[in-house]
């Protein structure tokens, strides 16, 4: 089952919204900065993928460069991260979409 879910690093200012797989992969990430509102980060692994078999490292690099990198490894005890909370489809949508419109404009 998919599950989305935020938490907060506080050492970054930095909040970390998660869409993740039914193998509690990271599938699309975003990361907004707490002091500004501002995304750092809205990575997916369907992309990230697609780049890997497809495209050259060079290419790689660019989409991490504006795009940011994606979390690796399973999403495992994330519950017991600081403000740690489920949030719903929509919410992570509606932040998916501000991240990508901003850090496409800033390529």
């Amino acid at each position: 089952m998919t599950t989305w879910f935020r938490t907060y690093y506080e050492d970054e200012d930095l909040w970390l919204y998660f869409e993740a797989d039914d193998g509690g992969w990271a599938a699309r990430q975003v990361e907004v900065r707490g002091q500004d509102s501002r995304p750092a980060t809205a990575a997916s692994l369907a992309e990230v993928l697609h780049l890997r078999d497809h495209a050259d490292l060079a290419a790689m690099s660019r989409y991490e460069r504006q795009f940011g990198v994606l979390a690796e490894g399973r999403m495992e005890g994330w519950q017991d991260q600081p403000e740690a909370a489920e949030i719903s489809a929509a919410e992570f949508e509606r932040l998916w979409t501000e991240a990508r419109r901003t850090l496409g404009e800033s390529a």
